[in-house]
């Protein structure tokens, strides 16, 4: 399940935006609500985080994947 976050002002993953099934409907999800000009995909132990920066370099979203295993 793929989860995409909003910063809120406070934390990068502070406003739950939309579940997906798959990365590419996520990303759709989040260039139409955040509207993000860069991204970088990072693997962390059992987690996918896909990093949202705007044209600044500055986070303003996440998306999440949590594995199983």
């Amino acid at each position: 399940m793929w989860k995409v976050y909003k910063w809120n002002g406070h934390y990068i993953m502070g406003d739950l935006i939309s579940k997906h099934s798959s990365e590419s409907a996520a990303l759709k999800a989040a260039k139409k609500k955040i509207n993000y000009k860069r991204t970088e995909k990072q693997k962390k132990d059992n987690q996918i985080f896909i990093w949202l920066d705007d044209s600044n370099a500055s986070p303003v979203g996440v998306i999440v994947k949590k594995s199983r295993g």
